[in-house]
């Protein structure tokens, strides 16, 4: 991929990378700090779709919609790289070990959220958060998780201090919690 095909972002935590609505202009690789994408529903709440972390990519639906369709915020600060559109879509006609690539990557993600949809059936708010966090959820703060999860954040930490309470969760720092060792 050349230059033009690749544009870093540096951003402050708070910054928006694109706006719900804002015309896609390609996908996302972030190389440091956090992103959180989140919806504004009709009825007006706030839900996290996905915590993007280092290492990670953001915003691939992009590649076949005229609109993203969510907010992109840095929740810490952060770097990212846009890789554009019209290079990814080139690129898959004409590498088809890029493409089966691309194809891996979405595949592994229609696989995280099933499990996701997953946790949503669950009923007990303590078993959802234990459950979340042993596969590795709690990869933002407290309340994205909540929101990911389909809690409230109070719910999300009495479930959480439940847990640690129980000796099922350890507390590691601020917002911070693992399973326990036995």
């Amino acid at each position: 991929m050349n230059d033009d095909a690749r544009k870093s972002m540096t951003l402050a935590k708070a910054d928006h990378v694109f706006h719900q609505g804002d015309q896609t202009r390609g996908l996302f690789f972030v190389a440091s700090g956090a992103i959180c994408l989140t919806r504004l529903t009709e009825a007006g709440a706030l839900v996290t779709l996905h915590n993007a972390v280092a290492g990670s990519m953001f915003a691939e639906a992009s590649l076949y919609s005229d609109h993203y369709h969510c907010d992109a915020i840095a929740v810490a600060p952060s770097k990212v790289i846009r890789l554009s559109k019209s290079a990814i879509l080139l690129r898959q006609r004409e590498d088809a070990f890029f493409s089966e690539g691309i194809t891996r990557l979405l595949a592994s993600q229609v696989q995280d959220y099933r499990q996701l949809l997953t946790l949503h059936a669950v009923k007990s708010a303590n078993e959802r958060v234990f459950q979340a966090v042993a596969s590795g959820r709690l990869r933002g703060s407290v309340t994205q998780l909540a929101s990911q999860i389909g809690l409230t954040k109070e719910a999300c930490y009495r479930a959480l201090k439940e847990l640690t309470d129980q000796g099922l969760l350890s507390k590691t720092g601020r917002g911070e919690y693992v399973l326990r060792q036995p």
